[in-house]
Parts: C-alpha cells; sequence; structure tokens
C-alpha cells in the first residue's frame, strides 16, 4: 500500500509486510538524503536513498526482506522524498 500524507511531519510512503517506509520533512542537510523503515516491533533504521546502503544497524534476518520491499518502491520513496526537501535533489 502506498500512502502520501502530506499534512505530516512523518509521512508514511509505504507499508507493507510490517514496515513503513516514512520520510521525515525536518532532517539535518548534513546527513545523507535517506528514508527510515519502521518495523512493526518498533525497531528502526535507515536506508541511504543515493545508493541503497543501511545507515544503521539491522536487525538480523531482516535486510533481505526489507531491500526488496526498499527496490520494489524506490521510485515512489525517491519521488516523495524529493516533494518534502525540494531544495536539495537526489541525482542519479
Amino acid at each position: 500500500m502506498i500512502l502520501f500524507l502530506s499534512k505530516s511531519e512523518v509521512p508514511t510512503i509505504v507499508e507493507e509486510e510490517g514496515y513503513r517506509f516514512v520520510i521525515r520533512t525536518r532532517e539535518s542537510p548534513v546527513e545523507p538524503p535517506h528514508v527510515h523503515v519502521i518495523g512493526s516491533d518498533g525497531s528502526e533504521f535507515r536506508i541511504n536513498l543515493q545508493d541503497g546502503s543501511f545507515l544503521d544497524p539491522i536487525p538480523g534476518g531482516r535486510a533481505r526482506k526489507v531491500r526488496r520491499l526498499y527496490r520494489k518502491h524506490l521510485e515512489a520513496i525517491r519521488e516523495a522524498w524529493e516533494h518534502f526537501h525540494p531544495t536539495r535533489r537526489l541525482g542519479g
């Protein structure tokens, strides 16, 4: 399911298989562009939108599933990130 809640400071872009991919609208400009992934157990980690790498340790056994979901929804995630951060471009 793809959601786009533009009035929230933490809009959910995708929610699927127990994970929410969210874009924080107030981020430090020194951090690389990234999406936050929140698991149904409350765990949270970030994925770099420039190269797809994890910016935080990911709980064991989850990386494959999260990468698959990330790749599946990459276009929507990148589009949402650029919508909420119009002065910063992703490139690529």
